[in-house]
């Protein structure tokens, strides 16, 4: 037993316990997504992190220690989200058919996700700081950071009310579609895609890509247009405007 304790002691203060952990922790959420059919509860990610989050409080282990072999997966963030222009290329044509039908729907989608994120704060009387590092949670996580900290938010705060921003829209996306009437022809599809990676930013893009292809490459251009909308115009009504 007193080998096993020093063992452990020693593999998880190494980078390699990060990376590891991470790996077969996401290799067995996807097995269990699989077996259930890609129930929207059983997402990998959730999952993932759920399972993460409980290890390393149980087991003591720092999330400095652990992200210093994590990192490397973080690292691979950006290239994901890069490839997420194919699909969009493959489409241009059609896209450019829709483009201002699309560009309206984002500030529209958008303008939603931050006002009634501003108006919950308002109407729960929080604090200014934490109304700013809510507004951007529709947009993916590192950019409602950089957003949180231009309007006086908190960059940390930013970053998890954007990751269950994701969650939710990712667990609750198809029963939420399925009570709007919404079915799986290839419009239906393109509709479904874009709502979540308008709201859901990259967990729902995620989500989007594993059921659909038209619906994941509408959902990395819902993604990106969010990005590109809400960097530029939140700073600006919130820093000159309000």
């Amino acid at each position: 037993m007193t080998d096993f304790v020093e063992l452990w002691v020693y593999l998880s203060s190494t980078p390699l316990f990060g990376l590891t952990a991470t790996l077969l922790v996401y290799g067995a959420s996807q097995g269990l997504y699989a077996a259930t059919h890609q129930a929207p509860w059983a997402n990998p990610v959730f999952v993932s992190v759920a399972i993460l989050a409980t290890a390393l409080h149980l087991t003591g282990v720092a999330y400095p220690t652990y992200f210093s072999g994590a990192q490397f997966i973080h690292f691979l963030l950006g290239p994901a989200v890069v490839a997420l222009g194919w699909p969009l290329w493959q489409r241009r044509h059609e896209l450019i058919s829709h483009g201002w039908r699309l560009l309206l729907a984002a500030l529209v989608g958008g303008g939603c996700a931050a006002v009634s994120a501003g108006a919950i704060a308002w109407a729960l009387d929080l604090p200014a700081d934490v109304m700013r590092s809510l507004v951007p949670k529709s947009i993916t996580a590192p950019v409602a950071m950089g957003v949180a900290e231009t309007i006086g938010g908190i960059p940390a705060l930013a970053a998890v009310f954007a990751v269950i921003t994701g969650m939710v829209g990712a667990l609750s996306g198809k029963y939420l579609f399925a009570w709007m009437g919404l079915g799986q022809s290839p419009r239906d599809w393109r509709i479904r895609g874009f709502a979540l990676g308008t709201a859901a930013h990259g967990i729902g893009a995620a989500r989007a890509m594993q059921v659909d292809e038209d619906a994941g490459a509408y959902a990395g251009l819902g993604l990106g247009l969010q990005v590109l909308l809400a960097s530029l115009l939140i700073p600006l009504v919130l820093n000159h405007w309000v």
